[in-house]
């Protein structure tokens, strides 16, 4: 057995027995912020992370594997969020970890400025002005080695970079980018992942049971299993944009949300669709069993501020009934959620649109109702713009009660895009955008 995979097996289960005890006492507990209803939706409460170093975050998790987190801290927790147990405690899971962008020679570089970090689930207790991480779990291979967060593939994924993009650095068909997190009644969890894009399960201990990806995406040299079991139609999906959202219904299936138009038949096709798409998986078949379009509204109604239609995305799904879910459109300064409902008639599994040479595509159609195209019907439950108090970039919801929602932020560890991210010593230049836990109050249940 590894020496990673025996201080996993020591550690995971609470990461709070590996971190200083200084670093323990900068997380109290509070009791929630409660308050009657109102007419307008309000914020009730906001819960915020302390500064926990990166380094001593994922050397307590898997030792050894992070030498120098160049003064970043915890942060990213918040891509997404699902209801623990017990009140106020979320299962949450971070993102590929710290990256930014910066340009060389008019060109783009993706940059890993940790790249021994890897994507863990993280449970924490929210309540009051507090964030408090309650344990930690690892993502890891079957042999118990860390998945990291670095790029699968040469020529489909973004070239890895190191912190100042002058290095380039190894891709690892093991990396995963999770964006979105359930907990099965198993114990086991269930995520999505950026890069295949894929649909991830994953045991209770963190281990990689199965990664489920499109058909043809020839995903080779991985130490876990890989199924093809997703419509080859996903291949197309834009850099950085395939799954973000993952909602699970009552009876196990799952919905897994495409982050952003696909490129059908080209880049400029998905830059400029307003049509994005949602699948359902059954984990008893593990197999798709429906997919559904999904329209967004003008970029300029989710955000006043904003007029370029790529800045459109999905991040989170949330079920709020056998077949309803709560659906979160935004950019990355503002967010509405709608409720839609997954009927059967609004099913295009297999139809045309699944076939990357029809013409024009389902993201090249202006009014796909109008072309006899079924679309999934939608209401406005709530515009968070209009909310004082919630912050910008929320990427994970979950449903406290019938009128109560908890917002968290993905904070990008802190990082900014560009040469300035680091100083001249190579160490984090901060953003200063903590992750926070917001609660949201609904004038009227879901």
């Amino acid at each position: 057995m590894s020496p990673h995979a025996v201080g996993r097996r020591r550690v995971h289960r609470s990461v709070a027995a590996g971190l200083p005890l200084a670093v323990l006492a900068a997380f109290a507990v509070a009791g929630p912020a409660v308050g009657a209803p109102s007419g307008d939706p309000r914020v009730t409460g906001t819960a915020t992370l302390g500064d926990t170093p990166l380094g001593v975050f994922s050397n307590a998790l898997l030792p050894g594997t992070v030498g120098n987190d160049r003064g970043v801290d915890l942060g990213g927790i918040g891509s997404d969020m699902y209801p623990a147990d017990r009140k106020g405690e979320f299962w949450t899971v971070t993102d590929r970890g710290p990256n930014g962008q910066i340009t060389v020679d008019g060109t783009k570089r993706r940059t890993f400025p940790v790249p021994g970090f890897d994507p863990a689930i993280v449970k924490i207790r929210a309540s009051g002005d507090t964030v408090r991480v309650l344990d930690a779990i690892p993502i890891t291979t079957s042999s118990g080695q860390p998945v990291t967060g670095l790029s699968n593939q040469k020529g489909r994924d973004e070239a890895p970079y190191s912190y100042d993009a002058k290095t380039p650095l190894s891709y690892n068909p093991n990396g995963v980018d999770t964006e979105g997190i359930v907990r099965a009644k198993d114990g086991s969890f269930w995520l999505v992942d950026e890069y295949g894009p894929s649909l991830i399960h994953v045991s209770a201990r963190g281990s990689v049971l199965t990664r489920y990806v499109p058909e043809g995406l020839n995903l080779t040299g991985t130490d876990y299993p890989v199924v093809e079991a997703l419509p080859s139609i996903l291949l197309h999906r834009k850099v950085n944009r395939g799954f973000e959202g993952l909602a699970q219904l009552p009876g196990g299936d799952l919905v897994m949300a495409v982050q952003s138009p696909l490129s059908v038949p080209d880049k400029d096709a998905g830059e400029a669709s307003l049509t994005t798409r949602f699948l359902r998986f059954s984990p008893k078949k593990m197999a798709v069993t429906a997919e559904y379009a999904y329209r967004f509204d003008p970029v300029n109604v989710v955000d006043p501020s904003e007029d370029d239609t790529s800045e459109l995305k999905i991040s989170s799904v949330v079920a709020v009934g056998r077949d309803r879910l709560l659906v979160e459109e935004r950019t990355d300064k503002a967010a509405r959620l709608h409720v839609v409902k997954l009927s059967h008639g609004a099913d295009i599994l297999g139809d045309k649109w699944d076939d990357d040479t029809t013409s024009p595509s389902l993201e090249q159609i202006d009014d796909p109702a109008a072309a006899g195209v079924p679309v999934l019907h939608k209401r406005l439950v709530v515009d968070l713009g209009r909310v004082e108090g919630v912050p910008g970039k929320i990427e994970g919801i979950a449903r406290v009660d019938h009128d109560i929602l908890a917002l968290i932020n993905d904070n990008d560890f802190g990082m900014t895009d560009g040469a300035g991210a680091f100083d001249a010593q190579g160490r984090l230049v901060d953003s200063g955008i903590e992750t926070t836990v917001t609660y949201v109050r609904l004038p009227r249940g879901i």
